[in-house]
């Protein structure tokens, strides 16, 4: 049978997400539900992708029983409650990233998905690309022997992103684009967490990060340099630099289609849609949907390519970043 998806939000990446999707089978993947704040948007989303039913309430694809599992592309703000009521309603859930505003939320919610028995997994995307994959296996067969170093950044000019600008509305590089050299990072370092961050940065008026560089200290003699920026576009490249080469990530790192190596170099082309997408490479975000069913059949409560564990890990690693910096959130204080 098919995996049956509701979308929860019909927003920009929502909108990419559905888009990436028309390239899989339909005999193995349909959107059968979507839901927004505003009825007319879901009935224009549904309209556009011929899904069978528009709510304006989030809590009717909690209570469709045709939905298996829903994807919550809402702002990270709304990730806690709406994800939470799904899960208590039995679906599986497919998270966008950040998993929620700081480590005390992603726990509850990490929580909520164990007691509830469902599958649940933030919706890291690039972890599931096949230059990521082709990445973790060469640096699981040791190619470029022990990982001493990680260098990765991510910087877009983004003044026109309202969102990122304001605090009560989980604004801030650290939560947005700093997640990504960060999760790249702990990949290379084998899902470890640091022993020390230490970060620096700057400030908005509005009092939420727009440029971040940290530095990761892990043990047996390994660190990281990170940086993120909402004000300039950075190289957005990653290096894994090791005892015997390196690997470069090339741009754009989150969302990659070349890796290089001693090997030489590797491209995985994204397949071809007709669907024009609001952000780079977002075709690619139809391999985390493959992920999610393959993990269903298989019974799995958590993908092994990004499991709850690494989703602590991040939130930590994140809130140590841009708490250094002076980033603070109403859900800081709850």
């Amino acid at each position: 049978m098919a995996t049956r998806w509701g979308i929860i939000s019909a927003g920009i990446i929502s909108t990419d997400f559905v888009s990436a999707m028309q390239v899989l089978p339909k005999e193995e993947h349909q959107v059968v539900a979507v839901a927004a704040r505003s009825l007319q948007d879901a009935r224009n989303f549904a309209t556009k992708f011929g899904i069978e039913s528009a709510y304006g309430s989030y809590s009717e694809v909690a209570k469709d029983p045709k939905v298996d599992v829903v994807y919550i592309g809402t702002i990270q703000t709304y990730h806690l409650p709406v994800a939470t009521e799904m899960m208590k309603a039995g679906k599986a859930v497919l998270c966008e990233k950040p998993l929620c505003m700081n480590v005390r939320e992603t726990r509850q919610l990490i929580q909520t998905a164990q007691e509830c028995g469902v599958f649940f997994m933030e919706a890291v995307w690039s972890r599931f690309f096949p230059a990521y994959k082709e990445l973790s296996r060469r640096l699981k067969d040791g190619e470029i022997g022990e990982v001493v170093q990680v260098i990765a950044s991510f910087g877009q000019d983004l003044p026109h992103v309202e969102r990122l600008k304001r605090p009560e509305t989980g604004g801030g590089v650290t939560l947005d684009i700093g997640i990504y050299p960060v999760q790249l990072t702990t990949l290379a370092m084998g899902g470890d967490k640091p022993l020390k961050v230490f970060a620096g940065g700057h400030l908005n008026k509005n009092g939420v990060d727009e440029t971040i560089s940290a530095s990761l200290v892990y043990s047996d003699g390994r660190v990281a340099s990170v940086s993120a920026s909402m004000r300039a576009n950075l190289p957005s490249e990653a290096f894994i630099v090791g005892t015997k080469g390196t690997i470069k990530v090339h741009y754009p790192m989150w969302s990659p289609e070349v890796i290089e190596g001693p090997w030489g170099k590797s491209t995985h082309p994204l397949p071809k849609n007709s669907f024009k997408f609001n952000l780079i490479n977002s075709g690619g975000l139809m391999y985390q949907a493959v992920e999610v069913r393959r993990c269903l059949k298989e019974g799995l409560l958590e993908s092994p390519g990004m499991s709850h564990a690494e989703s602590i890990t991040l939130a930590e690693v994140m809130e140590q970043i841009r708490t250094q910096v002076g980033t603070v959130y109403p859900q800081d204080s709850m």
